[in-house]
């Protein structure tokens, strides 16, 4: 069994991300987002501006992230987006601690404490067991069904 990695976290806003990390957050966005889940979308949606960029890394390499939108840019309430683990270290636990850290996050730098997710709708149980419960009807979005879920503060 592999040794659980060191991951160093660290959440920042957009302006606060060198270039090197940007590339790397995209890199790892579109590694997974594009290419493993052949998904075609515009990753860069002019959100990222707005946001606060989680990441998670080891040794220096982004292989944990999500993005974090205030209140009025995506949804009413804040929103977890972009939620990714590189695939070298899934096999680490590291969704729900990327999560977990993800939700106090949220609720340290945003007024309201309630938080809404686009989740790929395999997931619904993954988020539910973190408090997240589903809103609406499953829909595609980006060939992929996703469900809205809410946590409320």
């Amino acid at each position: 069994m592999q040794q659980q990695p060191v991951i160093e976290w660290a959440c920042r806003s957009f302006d606060q991300l060198s270039a090197t990390e940007l590339y790397a957050i995209l890199q790892l966005r579109a590694a997974v987002f594009v290419v493993e889940q052949t998904s075609i979308y515009q990753d860069l949606d002019g959100k990222d501006f707005k946001a606060l960029h989680l990441t998670g890394t080891d040794n220096g390499q982004v292989i944990a992230y999500t993005r974090l939108l205030p209140a009025g840019i995506s949804y009413k309430e804040p929103s977890i987006g972009r939620v990714v683990i590189a695939p070298s270290h899934r096999a680490y636990g590291l969704g729900r601690e990327l999560m977990k850290r993800s939700i106090d996050a949220c609720q340290e730098q945003f007024e309201q404490k309630s938080i809404r997710i686009s989740a790929q709708l395999y997931l619904k149980n993954f988020y539910a067991s973190l408090g997240f419960e589903p809103v609406g009807n499953p829909y595609d979005e980006d060939g992929i069904p996703h469900i809205e879920m809410v946590k409320k503060g």
